[in-house]
């Protein structure tokens, strides 16, 4: 059973550790203990709805926003306007009405103008489809990534995103793929509609329905530098469905970054029952009233990113 770690008395938000695989556990204690303090100056600001919060662990600093869905916030995907399809997440910020900004998924940063890597939804409608296959040497993987979706009422969703043609699709598991094998062609996604409004396809996926699951093999992430030591840009949902936005630093002395197994660990301890990675590295910014947060990449001068996930606060 969750077990209590930490409170943080004046924001309400309490940080649990539990159950979870033994490598999962080992990575906690790897990352070791990240002590949480909510940033006042930022909250005073912001609806009761959006609290801010700095972590600090050994060589770690991150940032967390926790959001609750309701009036007082919009939760929504944002694609890029700009003619080369891409702009700083601070851009992101400053669209009115906007109180917090992360960056969002995977795109093609040679490609002029930049194409988003996986499914992109806004309100504009579908911009890139769902990543539905990805080959490694001879083999053809059917795939389903990781994929954060809001509702018409701005509740946060989490699935396996597919799509065909102009409609979306969740499944509830990824194929079993592992590096050199597929699934036999008996295999079948389960399928549903996915009603949402916006969405963002990224992965692999760290946490469900209330365990550490990290499907980087599924999603046929092998073969790629995703599961090592990285900054981090992660989303999660808690059991009272508020969102959880974080970003961790790294590639600094003061910030090495974490691993998969390590964020997964973190998001899981913040009381996480659904969270999934998304595009990290020199990507990873959080913006907060125009504050930017972070240090990307050790400094300030932001990467132009394809798509964020931004906060509207009434």
């Amino acid at each position: 059973m969750r077990f209590l770690v930490a409170l943080v008395a004046a924001a309400g938000i309490f940080l649990a550790g539990g159950p979870g695989a033994a490598s999962a556990q080992r990575s906690a204690s790897a990352a070791g203990p990240v002590s949480w303090a909510p940033l006042d100056s930022l909250d005073v600001r912001l609806p009761s709805s959006v609290r801010v919060f700095e972590g600090r662990g050994d060589s770690l600093r991150a940032w967390l926003v926790r959001i609750a869905p309701g009036p007082s916030v919009e939760l929504s995907v944002v694609a890029s306007d700009d003619a080369d399809g891409k702009e700083p997440t601070s851009s992101f910020a400053a669209d009115p009405g906007a109180c917090v900004a992360v960056n969002g998924g995977y795109f093609d940063m040679a490609a002029d103008p930049a194409v988003h890597v996986g499914l992109l939804a806004d309100a504009g409608g579908l911009r890139a489809p769902a990543t539905d296959v990805v080959t490694r040497g001879d083999l053809r993987y059917l795939t389903a990534r990781a994929s954060l979706g809001f509702t018409s009422e701005g509740r946060p969703e989490m699935a396996w995103g597919a799509t065909r043609g102009d409609s979306l699709f969740a499944w509830s598991s990824p194929p079993p793929h592992r590096p050199g094998v597929t699934p036999d062609s008996t295999w079948q996604p389960d399928e549903r509609p996915w009603p949402v409004v916006s969405a963002l396809g990224a992965g692999p996926m760290l946490i469900v329905n209330g365990r550490i699951r990290i499907t980087d093999d599924e999603e046929v992430f092998f073969g790629t530098s995703i599961p090592n030591t990285h900054p981090r840009t992660a989303a999660g949902i808690t059991a009272d469905g508020d969102l959880l936005l974080l970003v961790v630093d790294g590639r600094q002395p003061e910030s090495r970054g974490v691993n998969l197994e390590e964020l997964a660990a973190i998001l899981w301890n913040l009381g996480a029952v659904n969270a999934l990675n998304l595009d990290g590295g020199g990507s990873s910014t959080i913006v907060v009233n125009g504050v930017l947060l972070n240090r990307p990449v050790g400094g300030t001068v932001e990467r132009q990113v394809v798509s964020a996930v931004v906060a509207r606060c009434r």
